[in-house]
Parts: structure tokens; C-alpha cells; sequence
């Protein structure tokens, strides 16, 4: 027996959701009932469904928010609707020290990349700053162990470095879209030292879960005024 079947004997797994015995920390059941979104129902730049697209059976057109005012990235996907199992590893991973999860993850971002990023030639990954406080109160920023777990595995450089946080910014969490874009507005800076990693390439940036898209937005707009030709966004959720 290898040390895996060993550790696995002493310290059997468990599904981190329903608790039943499993190989891995998220059971076949749950898995199963996860809610990925279909291609054709998201809005071809910020992969919000649209349901128009759903109801007619065509291909998603922008939705309204897009139309309207565009976001600065060039393209975002989310792996999974943030309810049932998705919130609940999620939850575990971002506020309760739930590193272990970070596998289950990262197997939903690559699917989220494999299907709906394959016209996609990201150079490098890089993750979306945590505030300050909140990464020193957490101990690590759950969207860097992402970013660096999806790279591994497409086998791209992760530059976290590549993007930081200039800007502490309260919680976005009882905010509407204009309120969320007033608050990260400025935030974020791309480090001119950095710019080789950044001019002309397509980065592909990472964090746990989308709800407005404005964090993403004003990432991605600090990335291009450093030269970025290109920003692609990927998370685990949409809320």
C-alpha cells in the first residue's frame, strides 16, 4: 500500500458538502448537481444567461449591462451558478481555511476554460488582489491558490505580481452595479517594472466568484493601461 492508501485508511475522505464517504472531497452526487452554464445562453462578453437566447434556442447576444456599458475585459466565464454544492465549497474554501479544496476547485475552472475558452491563448494567469486586511486576517488570498492550480494544469506561468491592489476597498456585498463600480474604481494598478509580463499578451485572470463583473472590469482595466492586449476572465461562481 502507497502512502496515499495509507493516509486514505487513517484519515478516510469524506464529501466536504453532504458528508458521505467519497475518493475525493466532493461526492458524485453533488458533483452531479451542480448547475454549469451552457454556452449558448451567456451573453458573448460577460457570460451572464440571457434569457432571450434560452427561450428562442440561439446563440446568446449581448445582454443589456454589456450593450450599455461595456466592461473592460474582453471576455469572463464562470464555471457554475453560486448555490447548492458550488456555495457551499466556496464558502468553505474562502472564510473557514478550506485550502483542501482547493483541487475540487480548480477541476471546475479547468472544465469552465476547456469549454468556453478554447479560442483563448492566455500568456500568463494571475489572480485578483485580496484587500489587505482581508488577506492578513485569512492567512492567504483564495483567488492566488487558484489562479495557481488552473495555471499547473493549462500550463501557463502565474505572474500574481502582475496586478495589486492600490486601494483598500469595504465590502461590495449590499452593493448594486453602480455602487460596486464606484467602489473599486481605481483600485487596482498593474506595476510598470512589470510591463514586459504584461504588453501584448492575453492574461487570464482568476477569482472565486462574478457577481456584477465590476472588480473584473476595473482588473482588467489596470492590466491594459499596462500594456495588456487582451484580459480574459474565469471564476468558479456566478452570483
Amino acid at each position: 500500500m502507497n502512502l496515499k492508501g495509507v493516509l486514505d485508511l487513517l484519515y478516510p475522505i469524506s464529501c466536504a458538502v453532504c458528508g458521505a464517504p467519497s475518493p475525493a472531497h466532493l461526492c458524485a452526487a453533488c458533483r452531479a448537481s451542480i448547475h454549469v452554464r451552457a454556452a449558448e445562453t451567456c451573453c458573448r462578453r460577460c457570460g451572464k444567461v440571457v434569457m432571450e437566447a434560452v427561450s428562442a434556442g440561439v446563440a446568446a447576444p449581448l445582454c443589456g449591462p454589456c450593450r450599455d456599458q461595456p466592461p473592460k475585459f474582453d471576455l469572463a466565464r464562470s464555471a457554475a451558478e453560486f448555490k447548492g454544492p458550488v456555495r457551499e465549497l466556496v464558502h468553505l474554501f474562502k472564510y473557514h481555511k478550506g485550502t483542501w479544496l482547493c483541487d475540487e476547485l480548480a477541476d471546475l475552472l479547468e472544465g469552465c476554460f476547456l469549454a468556453h475558452c478554447r479560442g483563448e491563448a492566455p500568456d500568463v494567469v494571475c489572480p485578483v488582489p485580496l484587500n489587505r486586511a482581508k488577506a492578513r486576517e485569512r492567512g492567504y488570498n483564495q483567488a492566488g491558490l487558484l489562479a495557481e492550480a488552473l495555471a499547473a494544469r493549462i500550463g501557463v506561468p502565474a505572474v500574481p505580481g502582475i496586478l495589486v491592489r492600490c486601494r483598500n476597498t469595504p465590502t461590495q456585498t449590499h452593493l448594486g452595479a453602480a455602487g460596486r463600480r464606484a467602489n473599486v474604481a481605481g483600485a487596482f494598478l498593474s506595476p510598470p517594472h512589470l510591463r514586459p509580463w504584461a504588453y501584448g499578451r492575453c492574461v487570464l485572470l482568476v477569482d472565486d466568484v462574478m457577481t456584477t463583473g465590476a472588480t473584473l472590469s476595473e482588473c482588467a482595466g489596470a492590466l491594459k493601461a499596462n500594456g495588456a492586449e487582451r484580459v480574459v476572465a474565469i471564476t468558479v461562481a456566478r452570483d
